[in-house]
């Protein structure tokens, strides 16, 4: 069975990477809603917690990986996302 493994990268306080955490939720509840034969796990770090993480994507955030590569940054789209958690094998 496939696996998809989600990293949200962001703050608190970002009202960016909340739309963001809003929309991969929803994303997310919907293909388990739908029994996709697909394991998802969603992780969240902050930029505040991790000075890597901080010099890397300071202007960026929020962030999206999946499987450890970077999906999309600031703004996340839903059909984007959903095409692409369909896509991993």
């Amino acid at each position: 069975m496939p696996t998809a493994h989600l990293t949200l990268i962001g703050k608190p306080g970002c009202h960016l990477c909340d739309d963001a955490r809003d929309v991969v939720g929803s994303v997310v509840a919907k293909l388990a809603d739908d029994a996709s034969a697909l394991t998802i796990t969603l992780e969240e770090r902050s930029i505040l917690d991790d000075g890597e993480l901080h010099d890397l994507y300071l202007e960026d955030i929020p962030v999206l990986l999946i499987n450890g590569q970077v999906h999309n940054y600031w703004r996340i789209d839903p059909v984007r996302l959903r095409t692409a958690l369909l896509e991993v094998s």
